[in-house]
């Protein structure tokens, strides 16, 4: 995974900027590309310091995870459901998640699909 660089070298890219450097210039001369200068020169614009933002985690779960008490409902009401009869259930409701989408939120809350007997198993007793 990528690492964003430092908030010092950020700082020192643009001090050269403030002192004259051209966006080029600074980029040449710290070993960083143009387009990274002009991106932190616009990130200290906007929220006053070149700080990174934050890298990697979950961004799409949270559209699945709205949904979650209506999900489990679903689950609840219908325990057999298959995942695309589960599919077609939320489709009918307005929301479209794809087969991927819902196993991973049935991994994330521990829920198993797993269809299991109805009557327990055949025990064998002593033969006489």
């Amino acid at each position: 995974m990528s690492k964003a660089l430092s908030l010092d070298l950020r700082t020192r890219v643009l001090q050269a900027i403030a002192e004259g450097a051209s966006h080029r210039q600074a980029a040449a001369r710290y070993g960083v590309s143009a387009a990274s200068v002009s991106r932190w020169r616009a990130l200290e614009r906007l929220q006053g310091d070149a700080r990174p933002g934050p890298l990697g985690g979950d961004r799409r779960s949270a559209r699945v995870e709205a949904q979650g008490a209506l999900i489990k409902g679903l689950l609840d009401a219908t325990p057999d459901i298959t995942v695309e009869e589960l599919r077609a259930a939320l489709a009918e409701r307005g929301h479209v998640f794809g087969y991927g989408t819902l196993q991973r939120f049935f991994r994330r809350h521990g829920i198993t699909r797993k269809k299991r007997p109805r009557t327990p198993a055949n025990r064998r007793g002593p033969t006489s």
